[in-house]
């Protein structure tokens, strides 16, 4: 099953990133190591939101990673949901 983490950022998101973003990208990497992880990166025009994509057997591993992300732990993340998502071409 797949799984959709959506983020909503904070105002200045890009520049307040900045001394977290490599703290964030190395726990992302642990998750796409372990299988969960398939995609993930920041919606454009505006940057407003992100999306992250799970496949996994439950939410419980998006809704672990989004409670410890480092983004959110350091107030980036003003908002964050998990739904699951029924793929029907692809994946």
């Amino acid at each position: 099953m797949y799984y959709i983490l959506f983020y909503k950022t904070v105002e200045d998101y890009i520049e307040k990133r900045v001394p977290f973003r490599n703290a964030h990208l190395a726990y992302a990497e642990e998750a796409q190591k372990r299988g969960e992880l398939i995609l993930a990166g920041a919606l454009d025009e505006p940057v407003d939101t992100a999306v992250l994509v799970f496949k996994c057997d439950s939410p419980k591993p998006a809704e672990d990673f989004a409670k410890n992300d480092p983004y959110l732990l350091n107030g980036l993340i003003k908002e964050w949901s998990v739904r699951p998502w029924t793929v029907v071409i692809g994946g």
